[in-house]
C-alpha cells in the first residue's frame, strides 16, 4: 500500500518509520514554535497527503516527548480522513513545567495508517443484555 505526500513547504520532511516493524511513521514539524507550559498550538508539517481508499491516518503522541517534556497531542488519536487534501497539522500541548522549543525537522508525532470499517446505522427500541451491562468509568475497581 502506498501513501502519497506532496511537500508544500521547503522545510517539510516526509514521514518515515524509524525501525522495521514500527506501527507509526514519524511526523516532523516544518516550523519553529515555543510552547509555554499549558499552551497548545497547531504545528504545520508542510505536507499534503493522499490516502488509499478505505483508510485513515491516526495522529498519536510520541512517548519520548510525553515522558521527557510533558508534550502530547490534543484530540488524540486525531483522524485524517481519506478525502482530506489540506496541510497536515499536529495539535501539540505542553503539559510540562518548562517551555518547549519546536524546530523544523523535529519529530513531533507519529502517524498510523489504518483501515476504516463503514457501518450502517439502525435505531432500536432495545439492545441485548450483557454481564457487564452499563458498568463503566471505573466499574472494575481500577
Amino acid at each position: 500500500m502506498t501513501v502519497t505526500f506532496k511537500r508544500i513547504h521547503p522545510e517539510a520532511v516526509l514521514p518515515a518509520y524509524a525501525h522495521p516493524g514500527d506501527a507509526g511513521l514519524d511526523v516532523c514539524a516544518c516550523e519553529s514554535a515555543t510552547l509555554q507550559p499549558g499552551v497548545r498550538k497547531l504545528i504545520k508539517t508542510g505536507l499534503v497527503m493522499e490516502l488509499p481508499k478505505g483508510t485513515e491516518a491516526q495522529m498519536r503522541p510520541r512517548s519520548g516527548l510525553a515522558l521527557k517534556h510533558g508534550l502530547t497531542l490534543l484530540n488524540t488519536p486525531g483522524t485524517i480522513d481519506e478525502g482530506y487534501r489540506g496541510e497536515i497539522g499536529v495539535i501539540l500541548i505542553n503539559l510540562g513545567q518548562e517551555p518547549f522549543e519546536v524546530t523544523p525537522g523535529m519529530r513531533i508525532a507519529q502517524m498510523v495508517i489504518a483501515p476504516v470499517l463503514r457501518v450502517d446505522v439502525a435505531e432500536a427500541d432495545e439492545v441485548s443484555r450483557t454481564a457487564r451491562g452499563a458498568g463503566g468509568f471505573g466499574s472494575t475497581g481500577a
